[in-house]
């Protein structure tokens, strides 16, 4: 006697299919759907009971997915209910069912974004880096462009890709769920910051001074060290100068050049002393080296001392981004006997 197939709607299938995935990978997959789509899936669900083993491979075909397990599915709607318990936080269960958004207060705080964007990127990159990387992708989508670029030059390159990656799928994440990721941010970001961090002020303190000539920023901390300044060592570790390049090791030096075209190089090297001069060239290719001592070789009338500036501090602010990625440290952040 054949057993007639069971007749399931679209939304029975789609939950038969989540349940046979398994909490783990179901609990991903739902983040993608909308409300009125949960809603529906958790209502088909509740309707299943078992499924056997010919009408869940039945099922499987028509979604084009490949399943290399399948015992027949037993108390469909107590697994569905399992995976969105630990998936979702029963907020969004709650708002889900009842078939509304959660309500924000409308006296709660302001806003967190702007306030995030203000924030050190090397400080939330930090805090980013130890949690899940579809939250990670929920603040940095949330962010203006700079800042979260700024955030993502912070963190580890596989993490980076993940984050982005998940960025460009992501859909509207629910109100609720949002507000328990701000609701940290608060607590272990911000408010941490607001009393401890002092990172922001060292990096404007930082960035101002590394607009400098060599002359007038020498000049300048020791005015801030007689002063007193605090956290002063906090910010020379921030800073660099086109004329610090011999301070730094040879594996730095090669990390900076490789990634500076050879125009950049020579117009920055006019009028460099002798040992400046071969710090840099030694860091360079045969080939790349010959042909910018053949231009330096050249008389330099006619190059305004303002290209030569801004050329030495595109090398000076190209070393500063690697630094602060982590590829090197700073010659004032790291032991004298290091540098080569």
């Amino acid at each position: 006697m054949t057993t007639q197939p069971l007749t399931l709607t679209r939304p029975q299938k789609a939950a038969a299919i989540l349940v046979a995935m398994g909490k783990v990978s179901a609990g991903r997959l739902l983040k993608f759907f909308k409300q009125e789509e949960l809603k529906n899936l958790i209502e088909a669900a509740r309707l299943l009971r078992t499924i056997p083993q010919a009408d869940l491979e039945r099922i499987v075909a028509e979604f084009e997915a490949e399943f290399t397990e399948g015992a027949g599915l037993l108390d469909s709607a107590d697994k569905m209910d399992s995976i969105l318990n630990e998936s979702l936080s029963p907020e969004e269960v709650s708002a889900i069912m009842n078939g509304k958004q959660p309500e924000a207060s409308p006296d709660g705080p302001p806003p967190i974004w702007p306030e995030l964007e203000k924030l050190d990127p090397a400080r939330l990159g930090a805090f980013l880096a130890g949690e899940h990387a579809q939250t990670s992708a929920m603040v940095l989508s949330k962010l203006a462009p700079q800042a979260s670029a700024a955030v993502l030059l912070t963190l580890e390159k596989p993490l980076r890709s993940e984050i982005i990656k998940r960025m460009v799928t992501m859909a509207t994440v629910p109100e609720a769920a949002e507000k328990l990721v701000t609701d940290q941010l608060r607590a272990r970001v911000l408010a941490e910051t607001s009393v401890k961090d002092t990172s922001a002020g060292q990096a404007r303190v930082a960035s101002l001074l590394n607009e400098l000539d060599k002359p007038q920023l020498d000049e300048m901390m020791k005015d801030l060290e007689e002063a007193g300044t605090p956290d002063l060592e906090a910010v020379k570790a921030r800073i660099f100068s086109f004329d610090d390049i011999p301070l730094l090791t040879q594996k730095a030096r090669v990390s900076i050049f490789d990634g500076l075209s050879s125009e950049v190089v020579t117009l920055a090297l006019r009028g460099a002393a002798p040992d400046l001069a071969e710090a840099v060239l030694s860091a360079i290719g045969a080939r790349s080296r010959r042909m910018i001592e053949s231009e330096l070789g050249q008389p330099a009338d006619g190059i305004p001392a303002a290209e030569i500036a801004r050329a030495r501090k595109l090398v000076a602010a190209t070393t500063i981004r690697l630094a602060r990625e982590g590829v090197f440290e700073l010659p004032s952040a790291q032991p004298s006997a290091d540098a080569a």
